[in-house]
């Protein structure tokens, strides 16, 4: 970089620095560098893809604005990602052809229902979407292609009301969480609610919470976290899929702030996880308590009749590529009372009668299904078991209250039961030994650890006791 460039360049960021102020200058264009100029382009780098999508979107035509006032000639600029390549020496700016428009933002073209390229998509939409390096999301899972059924009517409207308010309007409920098992819909309620904010005015992003904790991790890496953050609390809905695998205290504390931050704010927010606030042991309280303030909606097991409404628009959407893929009632009825685990597996099972049929050239029949199913019927499982059930039979079954197995009192009428509890945390439940410990008052782990053995060892030599156990175990597995 010549001296001239380099002149240049200290009066152009000077320009900046005074019309932003230091805090946004600092994170925005603080590693930005100059690389080279010439034939009206001025060509600047810096050290990360979300920097340069999010000051192209933001700041070129700003940041072109102060080049040109130094240097007339200058009629675009390019922003590129720097590498550990060797870059070509710094050229002179020169003059120039005539004046071209300068390069904007490259916009997609994606219908916010289905996926085609059939419009422009809005671009806030997009554009925030990528510049913050939102998750990749699935075109096919759209309200349209939902199927509403009893397990998950309250969900489906919940969602549905989000996702087509307005910017300015009240907010019904704020958080919306959303928690069900593997592969009853979640993840498709999350993105129609993404989709159908491209046809709105709102910007709406969705990450999934491996995406948050890399988001935050490299802007850490690359002293970008105030940037990070001041993008972030611009977004009007934010959807968090998967809560459950967000882990490390320093990203939990960065979520609860941006929570409160978008909240308090009157923006929207959406979560997704595989249970309850209550449930997350590995979440800082704040930020459960944040969850639990708002609208938490289970979406249950599939019934038989959703399930067969499922199949009926698995085969629809295949036949749209295989015209001859027919599935006769029967075989769908089977289907849809035999393969019971989730909607994977219902998507699966279509998809194996599909190979079946195209590979072989034989019909689908119900001798067929019942052979290609028969690793996809598997047994019901348990029911999921919480301490919050387990301290409320026991209080029931010992006539205690459930204040009480928390509190700190050592009589025998409230030690025994709370000991019990605390036996059946352990084997009915896949929480450790420290997260029962805080869910009875906070205790340590090694009163838990003492609790399980003493049960263990009276159980052994107290037949009355055993029993006792036994019920209280059937009570809450039913």
């Amino acid at each position: 970089m010549t001296s001239t460039d380099q002149d240049l360049w200290q009066r152009v960021k000077k320009q900046l620095r005074s019309e932003l102020g230091d805090d946004v200058f600092s994170s925005w264009f603080g590693r930005m560098e100059f690389e080279s100029a010439d034939n009206g382009a001025i060509r600047m780098s810096v050290p990360t893809r979300f920097l340069r999508n999010w000051i192209q979107s933001h700041y070129s035509e700003r940041v072109l604005s102060k080049w040109q006032v130094e240097a007339p000639t200058i009629t675009r600029l390019e922003l590129t990602v720097r590498t550990a390549a060797l870059r070509p020496p710094a050229g002179q700016i020169k003059p120039s052809a005539p004046p071209a428009p300068m390069r904007e933002p490259r916009e997609h073209a994606l219908n916010g229902a289905n996926g085609h390229a059939n419009g422009h998509a809005s671009v806030p939409f997009m554009t925030v979407h990528e510049t913050l390096g939102g998750s990749p999301l699935d075109p096919r899972l759209a309200f349209e292609s939902f199927i509403v059924g009893r397990s998950n009517t309250l969900a489906h409207a919940a969602a549905s009301q989000v996702a087509t308010s307005r910017r300015g309007e009240s907010l019904m409920f704020n958080p919306l969480y959303i928690h069900a098992g593997v592969g009853l819909g979640k993840t498709h309620l999350l993105q129609a609610i993404t989709w159908a904010g491209n046809r709105g005015d709102r910007k709406v992003l969705y990450l999934t919470a491996e995406r948050f904790m890399y988001g935050f991790v490299s802007a850490l890496k690359s002293q970008t976290t105030l940037a990070f953050k001041e993008a972030l609390r611009t977004i009007d809905v934010l959807v968090i899929d998967d809560l459950q695998f967000l882990q490390g205290r320093s990203t939990q504390h960065e979520l609860c702030h941006t929570l409160n931050a978008l909240i308090d704010a009157g923006r929207q927010v959406v979560i997704a996880s595989d249970r309850p606030p209550a449930d997350l042991e590995s979440l800082d309280d704040r930020v459960r308590s944040r969850l639990a303030g708002g609208l938490v909606v289970e979406i249950g097991s599939l019934g038989e009749e959703l399930r067969l409404e499922i199949l009926k628009g698995r085969v629809a959407a295949a036949r749209l590529h295989h015209p001859g893929f027919e599935v006769p009632m029967p075989v769908l009825v089977f289907v849809a009372k035999s393969v019971t685990h989730n909607g994977r597996d219902l998507e699966g099972a279509v998809n194996r009668l599909l190979a079946h049929s195209k590979l072989t050239g034989q019909p689908v029949t119900l001798e067929m299904a019942e052979r290609e199913m028969r690793d996809l019927i598997r047994p019901a499982e348990p029911k999921r078991v919480r301490i919050e059930d387990i301290q409320r039979v026991v209080a029931r079954q010992y006539n205690v209250s459930r204040a009480d197995l928390l509190s700190s009192r050592r009589t025998a009428n409230v030690v025994r039961p709370r000991q019990v509890a605390m036996y059946l945390s352990k084997v009915l439940t896949l929480r450790s030994l420290p997260e029962i410990g805080r869910r009875f008052g906070g205790r340590d782990h090694t009163t838990v650890l003492h609790a399980v053995r003493k049960i263990e060892a009276l159980a052994s030599n107290d037949a009355a006791l055993a029993e006792e156990i036994e019920v209280l175990k059937r009570q809450l597995q039913d």
